[in-house]
């Protein structure tokens, strides 16, 4: 997939694709997960930023495209979560305690819509706490 050079949209990208590999942790991505992100960038996430993309549409919205598009290819989770991981070192400054704990809270969500947490989901999540908390 290619990123787009504006800040906010290529954050929302790369959350998405974290938010992806939480999903696809476990090798399956479930309708449930989807729904949660959803409801969760429409619920808490669009309080936050009001940017726009080229098209208009809120940024914020990017999380959902690349989540879905992602889910279509079927991407690899540890490659996405190191791709976000990647992106985090690079820009730390996009990262702020209110943003940190909205994507450790959609992160955790989003493992628990189906069936709570499993082995898989545990780890990722433990690995983007440590992340976040660098």
């Amino acid at each position: 997939m290619t990123y787009t050079e504006k800040p906010q949209i290529a954050f929302y990208q790369k959350v998405g694709e974290l938010f992806y590999a939480v999903a696809a942790a476990d090798k399956v991505v479930r309708e449930v997960e989807y729904k949660a992100l959803k409801k969760l960038v429409r619920e808490v996430w669009s309080k936050y930023d009001d940017s726009l993309d080229d098209f208009n549409t809120r940024a914020i919205f990017q999380m959902e495209v690349v989540f879905d598009w992602f889910d279509y290819e079927k991407m690899d989770a540890d490659a996405c979560f190191e791709s976000f991981e990647n992106y985090v070192k690079e820009h730390p400054l996009l990262f702020t305690e209110e943003r940190k704990q909205l994507i450790f809270q959609t992160a955790n969500e989003i493992a628990d819509a189906f069936s709570g947490k499993n082995k898989s989901e545990l780890i990722i999540l433990g690995k983007l706490h440590l992340l976040l908390a660098a």
